[in-house]
């Protein structure tokens, strides 16, 4: 009967302790494959920008708009997560890296320009597009066709902008340099003749002259200042998932998908995108 006792003891402790430790091993296995909180099975976090029009808007209503949320969306269809299993996390420029690294994040789908800097402290899957530095201007206005036509003239960007600083260094020193806190700001001393142009990627430009109180105010000038390849950031070292998202963002081209969000997004601005360019991370 002594006997029977303790083999019944044993036999719940092992089961107590099996117990736990699948119950712990699941939310572990959640929080790495998902992202930051949560289980893989049921969402995926994703870091987009949240005030970019045309890439990336959180709008009044709760919803999530842009050319980066369509690439983010696809991607995340065929990595298995439908679109209520994708959990949309506001990634600052100045924090994407630190998201990444964090783990509060799996992705980064926003406006985020591959360069040697950032692959220093986290991998890229991508490009899955190519911008450029551009103006935008009035769209009555002739007379700035060509960044040195901004010698003079009142140029308006955000603060700290590396665009800015290209033309006011590079390009146009004579420039009057005005730095805003939000390209709205811009936009709105650009439509009141407060400053004669804009600059910062061109499909940044596009979204916002895409937007419907802004259609037929504003142009794109069309130059090529810089070249910005965007790529989808993710944790440094996971191989595995970049090679997955570089096969998403691969098939997103070749059915279309890529051209429509292109269109839908871009499209009302008359802007004229690169093709798709080649990936080149991870390869």
């Amino acid at each position: 009967m002594k006997i029977s006792k303790a083999v019944a003891a044993a036999a719940a402790a092992v089961a107590l302790a099996l117990t736990a430790t699948a119950c712990g091993g699941g939310s572990d296995k959640g929080a790495s494959d998902g992202g930051a909180s949560g289980d893989a099975k049921n969402k995926i976090v994703i870091g987009i920008k949240f005030d970019q029009p045309g890439l990336g808007l959180k709008t009044p209503d709760g919803k999530y708009t842009g050319f980066d949320v369509d690439v983010a969306t696809y991607v995340a269809k065929e990595l298995g997560y439908q679109p209520d299993q994708i959990e949309w996390k506001q990634a600052v420029s100045a924090e994407r890296e630190n998201l990444i690294s964090n783990g509060d994040v799996k992705l980064v789908v926003a406006s985020y320009t591959i360069n040697d800097k950032r692959k220093e402290k986290v991998d890229f899957a991508g490009p899955y597009f190519l911008a450029h530095q551009d103006l935008l201007v009035r769209a009555d206005d002739t007379s700035i066709t060509k960044a040195e036509d901004l010698n003079k003239k009142k140029l308006c960007s955000v603060t700290g902008s590396t665009s800015a600083q290209n033309v006011k260094t590079k390009l146009a020193p004579e420039a009057d340099l005005l730095e805003q806190g939000g390209y709205s700001d811009c936009l709105t001393g650009l439509e009141n003749k407060k400053v004669d142009a804009l600059t910062t990627d061109n499909s940044i430009l596009a979204g916002y002259a895409a937007q419907d109180n802004n259609k037929g105010k504003f142009k794109l000038v069309g130059l090529s200042l810089s070249n910005e390849p965007y790529g989808i950031g993710l944790k440094k070292g996971d191989k595995d998932l970049q090679t997955k998202v570089n096969a998403a963002l691969k098939k997103m081209v070749a059915d279309g998908a890529w051209e429509a969000a292109v269109q839908k997004n871009f499209g009302p601005a008359n802007y004229k995108s690169e093709p798709a360019p080649q990936i080149t991370e991870g390869s």
